[in-house]
């Protein structure tokens, strides 16, 4: 009687041991699991492309609240498409090709982990305002193009129009500049950045020349399927 009862026991035990290995066993699993979820989730956010908006006050957002301006417009509109992008807003308000040519290297930085997969330069707006030789603008542009190119990183050049009051022979060298370059880099090119905003009353801001929020959303929508284009040829 007790040998049975002592057998009895240990086989009760052994299926206790059994299911209790089961039940560690599946945990185990679960808890795998979840350290994997852990570890992807923001290895996913790291590998998201980091797109350069490398321009002036169109880039940067002037008059507008944050969230208004084009990097965060851009950055919604292509979130909206499934695509993770972080587009960096490296517009400063009032700057010239020079400008933009000469904090480029800063925007780079010196770590291939901060560097931008791709960028938009839109710039030369400033230049053309102040009248600037065009052949100023052309070498710094040039300059800015050969930077990105160096450190691998894709470009859609977004052209711009001198202002009519300047004269002939200056607008046709102005307006020549972006394709020009565009083909020497073989890069991507969207002809004029203010497209059916400029002039637009309803698209601008008080002073007639910076964009409404209004206006940047229709930019934004104008000049998408070039971004998504060069997003496409971005490694």
């Amino acid at each position: 009687m007790a040998a049975r009862s002592k057998n009895s026991m240990n086989r009760c035990c052994n299926r206790y041991g059994s299911q209790r290995l089961h039940v560690n066993v599946r945990r185990g699993v679960w808890v795998a699991l979840v350290l994997a979820l852990c570890i992807a989730i923001p290895s996913a956010k790291a590998d998201a492309l980091r797109l350069l908006a490398l321009g002036d006050s169109l880039t940067a957002g002037y008059g507008l609240p944050q969230a208004d301006g084009f990097t965060a417009q851009l950055e919604r509109a292509l979130a909206d498409e499934g695509l993770e992008v972080k587009v960096i807003n490296g517009g400063v308000s009032g700057d010239t090709t020079a400008g933009g040519r000469a904090r480029l290297a800063w925007l780079l930085g010196d770590s291939p982990e901060d560097r931008p997969h791709a960028a938009i330069v839109e710039l030369g707006a400033n230049d053309a305002l102040r009248g600037l030789d065009p052949a100023n603008a052309y070498d710094n542009l040039d300059a800015i193009l050969t930077e990105l190119k160096n450190n691998g990183v894709s470009v859609l050049l977004a052209g711009m129009l001198s202002p009519p009051n300047l004269g002939q022979e200056y607008v046709t060298e102005f307006n020549a500049l972006y394709p020009r370059l565009a083909d020497k880099h073989g890069v991507l090119l969207y002809p004029f950045f203010l497209e059916s905003v400029a002039g637009d009353r309803s698209l601008n801001q008080a002073d007639g020349m910076h964009p409404s929020a209004e206006g940047v959303a229709e930019i934004v929508e104008r000049i998408l399927p070039a971004v998504k284009q060069l997003l496409r040829k971005t490694p």
